[in-house]
C-alpha cells in the first residue's frame, strides 16, 4: 500500500479532534506531570551545579558526571511512565477491539517490557551502524570517517524509519513478541520508507518551531520573575508543550499504522468509550 501524508495527517487530526478530553488526561498524567516534576528536581540541582563549579572550578567537570550519573534512575522511571502512557493512546487508537480506557492502560502495562526491548535492540543496531564504520574510516583517514558517518545518520534515520510502526504493533495488534513486532513494522513500511521520513521531517520541524517560540515567549513572560517562579512557569510552558508534541506523534503514528495495515478510516472519528 503507498503512503499517502495526507490522509495520514487528516487521520491523525481527526484522532485528536475526536477524543481530545480523554488524549489530554492520558498525556497530562503520563507526559505533562512527569516531565514536570524532573524538569523541577533538574532546575534545583541544576543551581547547585552551578554554585558547585563557581566554587571550585577544578571540580567542575566532576560535578557535571556526577548531576549526570545522577539522573540515570529518574530518567528510567520517567521512561517507564511515558511508555505506558505511549502505549495506552496507541490501544485507544485502535480501530478493531475500542477498548475503555481501563482497557488500554492495562495494555499499555502489558506491553512495556516488549516495548523497551524493542527500544535496546534498535538502540543497540543504531550504534553498531554508528561506530563501526565511523571507527574504520577515522582510522583509515578523518575526511573518511566524517563521510562515513554521514551515510551512517542516513543508516540511522533509515532503521528508525522501518521499526518507528513496533509500538503500534505491539498495542494495537496484540503481539508481545518484540521481534515479530519489529519484523511487522519492517513489512508494513516496505516501499513507503522515505515518504514517512519525510512526513517524521515535517512535523519535527514544525513542533520545533513552534517550541521555540513558545519557549521564547514563557522566557520573556517570566524574565523579570524571581528564580523560583521562573522555574515553574518555564516548567509549564516546556512540560505543555512535551504533552501536546506527544498527542500530535502518538496519533501521527496511529493513523500511519491504520492506513498501511489496512485500518478502517471511519474510525478515527469515533470517540472513546
Amino acid at each position: 500500500m503507498k503512503f499517502d501524508m495526507s490522509r495520514a495527517w487528516d487521520t491523525a487530526t481527526e484522532m485528536m479532534s475526536a477524543n481530545r478530553d480523554v488524549m489530554l488526561v492520558v498525556v497530562g498524567v503520563f507526559v505533562f506531570l512527569p516531565n514536570l516534576a524532573l524538569m523541577l528536581w533538574m532546575g534545583d540541582s541544576a543551581e547547585a551545579l552551578q554554585a558547585q563549579a563557581a566554587a571550585n572550578p577544578d571540580a567542575a567537570m566532576e560535578a557535571v558526571m556526577n548531576f549526570y550519573s545522577g539522573m540515570a534512575i529518574p530518567m528510567i522511571i520517567l521512561s517507564l511512565i511515558q511508555g505506558a502512557g505511549v502505549l495506552a493512546l496507541l490501544s485507544l487508537l485502535s480501530d478493531a477491539s475500542r477498548p475503555t480506557v481501563g482497557e488500554a492502560l492495562k495494555t499499555g502495562l502489558a506491553c512495556l517490557l516488549p516495548y523497551f526491548a524493542i527500544q535496546i535492540l534498535q538502540g543497540f543496531l543504531m550504534a553498531l551502524v554508528v561506530v563501526i564504520p565511523v571507527g574504520i574510516g577515522a582510522a583509515i583517514a578523518v575526511p573518511l570517517g566524517i563521510l562515513l558517518g554521514l551515510v551512517a545518520l542516513a543508516a540511522v534515520a533509515y532503521i528508525w524509519v522501518k521499526f518507528s510502526l513496533s509500538a503500534p504493533v505491539l498495542a494495537i495488534e496484540g503481539v508481545r513478541n518484540p521481534i515479530t513486532a519489529m519484523q511487522r513494522s519492517w513489512a508494513l513500511t516496505k516501499g513507503n520508507s522515505l515518504s514517512i521520513f519525510l512526513f517524521f521531517l515535517l512535523l519535527i520541524i514544525a513542533v520545533v518551531v513552534v517550541s521555540v517560540v513558545v519557549s521564547a515567549i514563557g522566557g520573556l513572560l517570566f524574565a523579570l520573575a524571581s528564580s523560583e517562579i521562573a522555574l515553574i512557569g518555564n516548567g509549564v510552558i516546556g512540560s505543555a508543550v512535551n504533552a501536546i508534541t506527544a498527542m500530535i506523534m502518538i496519533s501521527a503514528l496511529a493513523a500511519i499504522h491504520r492506513q498501511l495495515s489496512g485500518g478502517s478510516p471511519k474510525a478515527a472519528s469515533e470517540p472513546f468509550e
